[in-house]
């Protein structure tokens, strides 16, 4: 029996197209009621984002046939579920700070709640150590202030969960400015010493002004100047799927805009805490960063 999840998802969908829909009111096949999810073949990379079960990847999870959308979490937050009542896939971020091993959801259906479990591989990051002056290490008290300020009202932004867009089975995103990858997902860097957090997104080399495209179609929720991050923007795609475009030199968009996939609404600038114009741009499912490149092909 083929154990490929994008076959199986195929021969349940003629299973219940011959049906004529019978099997939605029937009992589930056993199939449809395993509770560990398979492993992902290594030539199923049609889809995306791709999957990659890893710390800062995404495990697409087959959820089998519901009349109505599953709902989805990881602890306390909703999981993104894309599909129809024939097949329904949870797409779910992994923390970067995830334990290797056993990993789990929780599947809420029509017939109850169950737990589906999946397994994270471990994954060795870049390492990077720079020794710079003490100042861009060590906040200022007033600095530290208005970072916590902004990281609180970020967070709020972060748990952004609207209804998952209209959309294909796959999200497979355009890149949002030509350029030079300049610095990659997961990269762990060591100032004078002193572990920062792994870099949370893509970093893309281009001049100051060269115009940013979306990815998907999107809302615009949030547009501010922050300390590091400098100019920003955040897009919301639905379902807990978010972007974030950071040290822009000009917005050219407002709170609750819908752009379309490659309409430019922002430039690439130097603002924040950088050292040259580049793109920073992230990717936030159910609420932790995740590797960009898998959404583009590129893993």
């Amino acid at each position: 029996m083929n154990s490929d999840p994008f076959i199986l998802s195929q021969q349940r969908r003629q299973w219940l197209r011959a049906l004529g829909g019978v099997a939605m009111t029937a009992s589930l096949p056993a199939w449809a009621a395993r509770t560990k999810a398979p492993e992902p073949e290594a030539t199923n990379t049609a889809l995306w984002p791709h999957d990659s079960r890893v710390p800062g990847g995404v495990a697409r999870l087959s959820l089998g046939p519901s009349p109505n959308r599953p709902v989805v979490q990881t602890g306390d937050t909703q999981v993104l579920v894309l599909g129809d009542m024939i097949e329904w896939t949870a797409i779910v971020g992994i923390p970067l700070s995830a334990q290797v091993g056993e990993q789990r959801v929780s599947v809420q259906t029509d017939k109850g709640t169950r737990s589906l479990e999946y397994k994270v591989r471990s994954k060795k990051y870049t390492e990077q150590r720079l020794k710079v002056s003490p100042k861009t290490v060590d906040l200022s008290p007033e600095d530290n202030a208005r970072y916590e300020r902004e990281r609180d009202h970020q967070q709020k932004i972060m748990a952004t969960f609207s209804e998952p867009f209209p959309r294909a089975s796959d999200l497979q995103m355009q890149v949002p400015v030509p350029g030079r990858r300049s610095s990659s997902f997961g990269l762990r860097r060591i100032f004078n010493g002193q572990p920062r957090n792994p870099h949370s997104g893509m970093d893309i080399a281009a001049g100051t002004g060269t115009p940013i495209t979306a990815p998907l179609p999107g809302r615009v929720i949030d547009v501010g100047d922050y300390f590091f991050n400098g100019g920003t923007v955040w897009l919301d795609h639905g379902g807990g799927l978010l972007t974030m475009y950071c040290h822009l030199s000009q917005v050219d968009c407002k709170v609750g805009d819908e752009l379309k996939t490659g309409e430019r609404f922002c430039k690439v600038g130097a603002t924040g805490r950088v050292t040259g114009p580049h793109l920073h741009w992230g990717v936030m499912l159910n609420r932790t960063m995740v590797d960009p490149a898998l959404f583009v092909g590129a893993a």
